[in-house]
């Protein structure tokens, strides 16, 4: 051969491969949230809220009959459903599932007839009543695999703080300038904590904390007027939603610092992403025309193609901002925390 003929051989294989390694990248990096299945608690009109799933695929959340007595249940991976769920201190009907691990802990909350807020661990048919020391309210949020457990508290005002249990040590967690701040989940890496603040204008974003206690905020996809961040896996894939201004709520698939990716199941003008396993199956509910909430189970192939957005986000040293749960009431307004 000659040597001309060697180096065009050489060019068109290396061109080959090249063009072989750019097609794998866009499969390697390309994706979609598929619908594996929709649910309802059983029941004529119940409307149904999933909040977390583990990685068994056990699903966790509440449900609203046609006398809004709002009941948590479990939604076991075999499609089967526990009995309702009711805190023995529940003396006004309402009692939500918020969290769920692997080992079928749940946790949630709970009113009574003063109308505050508490909490519950719920673990082989035996409630732990919970609350923050000092809380006059308290709203747990989630728990991970090491029983680590993240929510929200009311000093006293009526306004909720987040705050954090990691290692057994609880501190409080809030964005500078906010007047609320809920913490909505924290991943077994505890690499991430995720949720969201209500800033002075009365408006929501999203906000995560990272591996380096640094927080990193707001998190908002382009034409957000209201931001929800709710869930994450080891992967650190978020899960969430945003209301746009025409009023649609979208689902929202999240990776950290800035790429997001919108979910709407079909037909629906409000979708919610609660939760995600690290299997990628996420656990969310979407509204019909009749105003009817359902849940669905949905599954991520591959990573869901994702979109930069530039939302001004700032990081700040946890060491300002993570304190023993001791703190004053008075510069933080008012919120309850989204479902």
């Amino acid at each position: 051969m000659k040597p001309k003929q060697i180096v065009i051989t050489i060019l068109a294989v290396l061109f080959v491969f090249l063009l072989m390694r750019t097609f794998a990248q866009q499969a390697a990096n390309s994706g979609s949230i598929e619908v594996i299945t929709t649910f309802d608690y059983p029941g004529t009109g119940n409307l149904t809220l999933p909040q977390k799933i583990n990685e068994r695929g056990d699903v966790v959340g509440e449900f609203i009959d046609s006398n809004l007595v709002v009941r948590a249940f479990v939604r076991f991976s075999d499609g089967s459903f526990s009995d309702p769920i009711v805190d023995p201190n529940d003396t006004v009907g309402f009692t939500e599932g918020r969290g769920i691990n692997n080992s079928g802990t749940v946790n949630g909350d709970y009113l009574i007839s003063d109308g505050t807020l508490h909490s519950f661990f719920l673990s082989g048919g035996t409630f732990t009543e919970y609350d923050v020391p000092g809380a006059l309210q308290t709203n747990l949020l989630s728990i991970n695999d090491a029983g680590n457990f993240t929510g929200g508290f009311d000093p006293g005002n009526g306004i909720f703080q987040a705050f954090f249990s990691a290692g057994g040590t609880l501190a409080s967690l809030n964005v500078p300038g906010a007047i609320s701040t809920f913490a909505y989940e924290i991943n077994n890496s505890k690499q991430l904590v995720v949720g969201y603040y209500v800033d002075s204008s009365v408006i929501l974003h999203g906000y995560y904390r990272d591996a380096n206690g640094a927080l990193h905020f707001p998190i908002d996809p382009s034409g957000s007027i209201t931001t929800i961040l709710f869930g994450l896996n080891d992967r650190n894939w978020v899960v969430g939603r945003y209301l746009d201004s025409s009023g649609v709520t979208h689902g929202l698939f999240f990776v950290p610092p800035n790429n997001f990716f919108t979910f709407d199941y079909p037909g629906s003008t409000f979708t919610s992403l609660n939760g995600i396993n690290d299997r990628g199956i996420i656990c969310g509910r979407y509204v019909d025309a009749s105003g009817i909430a359902h849940g669905f189970l949905a599954r991520v192939r591959g990573t869901p193609p994702t979109q930069q957005a530039s939302p001004q986000m700032k990081a700040f040293d946890s060491r300002s901002l993570v304190t023993p749960l001791n703190p004053s009431p008075s510069a933080w307004g008012g919120a309850m925390p989204a479902r």
